[in-house]
């Protein structure tokens, strides 16, 4: 009979044989019948919030303070708001001060060394660059001329045309001026009637006043400003264009 010879033949069950080899023998653990308890994992350790956590989260509690404060104003939520708002204030007021006192120390974190803002370091900064600025207007004319684009119907150029004027005869540049309108101008008796020299430069069409330098060596035209200048700001931007590599004067 297959049943009964099959089940003999299979011998004792897993559970069975561990009894007997195990519990009844006493082998223990070494003999793998004791399976050993995992020692229990230690939670890990949470890293702690970043400085812009801590800010996020101040900025968060300050809000949500303001805003009870707002819907729900009781004298112990306005209180709580207002406590909140001034200890953070207090600590504005302790970075503002580490700030200052680091850049006293710190030349090289001083941006004031390079642009002054004192009133007698300020002018003194000013008379110099003022003096750089005239030196460099003096060699202008070697290789810089002027174009001059006004209308005789705009009344920003009636303002301007003295300035322009004024400047290139300073500094001894030749002004080509420009009527748009083919009207004339006073200041400019000399002037010509445009035909497409705007577009040819690749300027603005349309707008006047326009001032704009012209680089002999370079062929190229640089385009100073449109509408009313002062004559110092109109000197300043001529030096800046063609003296000073743009981020170097900041």
């Amino acid at each position: 009979m297959a049943g009964p010879l099959a089940a003999q033949d299979a011998g004792p069950s897993t559970d069975t044989a561990d009894a007997l080899y195990c519990a009844e023998r006493k082998l223990g653990y070494w003999f793998y019948c004791v399976r050993p308890t995992p020692a229990p994992r230690d939670a890990e350790p949470q890293a702690p919030p970043s400085a812009t956590e801590e800010l996020d989260a101040i900025t968060g509690t300050l809000r949500e303070l303001k805003a009870q404060a707002i819907l729900h104003p009781t004298p112990d939520n306005v209180a709580a708001y207002i406590r909140f708002q001034r200890e953070q204030l207090d600590r504005a007021s302790l970075f503002s001060d580490v700030w200052q006192r680091a850049l006293w120390q710190d030349p090289a974190l001083d941006y004031t060394l390079e642009r002054p803002v004192g009133a007698l370091a300020k002018k003194q900064w000013q008379d110099t660059r003022a003096a750089e600025r005239d030196v460099a207007m003096a060699r202008l004319s070697e290789r810089y001329g002027l174009f001059y684009f006004f209308a005789q119907t705009c009344g920003a150029c009636e303002v301007m045309s003295p300035i322009v004027k004024a400047v290139a005869s300073r500094w001894r540049i030749t002004v080509r001026a420009i009527s748009t309108d083919g009207g004339p101008s006073r200041h400019f008796p000399d002037y010509s009637v445009e035909k497409g020299q705007r577009p040819r430069m690749g300027l603005e069409p349309g707008i006047t006043p326009a001032v704009v330098l012209w680089d002999s060596v370079g062929k190229r035209p640089i385009p100073i400003g449109y509408g009313v200048l002062s004559a110092d700001e109109l000197q300043d931007r001529i030096y800046l264009l063609t003296s000073k590599e743009a981020g170097h004067d900041y």
